[in-house]
């Protein structure tokens, strides 16, 4: 008799997603965010639609203390000053002390040698995750984005690895998913990318498989994206949009809606 064979494993992820944006809902797991300045409030409230909770301060004195019982790190370089770095440095190093996942976001590294060098630097204290665009990833790696690159990047660093764009790619050097989902209309809202990263550490709080997490949050924000686009006149109802769609995204439409291969 013939055994049944299994769901392809392409077909089962976007319900594994749904499974976890669930738990985030449930748990509320809170999420240190040292990130850019402009996207502070949009990151913030982007996390709050998701269930999750956000913490934000950047004072080097008491950043630890907030990393040791947060469920997660974000980094994020777009507001690269003095006392960012200094934050980052103690946030990153507490986050491995006490074993919390992490995720970084080197925005703008492309633009910037000394900002590169830093990344850099972040990378060798093994961030759970990386989320970058093309121009990023190749200052960061030395390499155009291709496939095989973006793999042997993750296997490198031993940590997933998330390019996002028109479409996104997740590897983590083993496995590889793309997303065909979102709208044109998220590049023209600030902090979109700043405040997906921050959906992915939200993920990797409640999820201990980094690639799965981070497919589950760039999944779920793209889906909550045309849902919002449906809805808005332009850039500036987007915005709002964004956190309606995505706290009220169910299993259905996250189903019926993900593109993925």
């Amino acid at each position: 008799m013939q055994k049944p064979t299994s769901k392809p494993l392409i077909s089962v992820l976007p319900d594994s997603a749904f499974d976890i944006l669930s738990r985030v809902r449930e748990r509320r797991p809170r999420v240190h965010c040292l990130t850019n300045t402009v996207a502070q409030n949009f990151t913030a409230n982007v996390l709050l639609a998701a269930g999750a909770v956000p913490s934000m301060t950047v004072a080097p004195e008491e950043i630890g203390e907030f990393v040791a019982r947060a469920g997660a790190l974000l980094i994020n370089l777009g507001t690269l000053d003095h006392e960012r770095r200094e934050a980052a440095e103690i946030a990153t190093e507490i986050a491995t002390d006490e074993q919390r996942p992490w995720v970084l976001d080197p925005v703008f590294v492309d633009c910037s040698r000394s900002r590169a060098d830093f990344a850099k630097s972040l990378m060798t204290k093994r961030p759970s995750a990386v989320r970058l665009n093309g121009a990023e990833f190749a200052a960061m790696a030395q390499a155009d984005p291709s496939a095989a690159a973006l793999e042997r990047h993750a296997l490198d660093r031993l940590c997933v690895v998330a390019l996002t764009g028109a479409e996104d790619a997740i590897t983590d050097g083993a496995r590889t998913v793309r997303i065909r989902n979102g709208d044109p209309l998220m590049a023209k809202v600030t902090a979109m990318g700043c405040a997906g990263t921050a959906l992915v550490a939200a993920c990797l709080a409640v999820e201990a498989d980094a690639w799965l997490a981070t497919f589950a949050a760039l999944l779920a924000f793209a889906v909550a994206g045309e849902c919002a686009a449906a809805r808005a006149r332009g850039p500036g109802s987007l915005a709002v949009e964004i956190p309606d769609a995505l706290a009220s995204l169910d299993r259905a439409t996250l189903l019926s809606l993900a593109r993925v291969y």
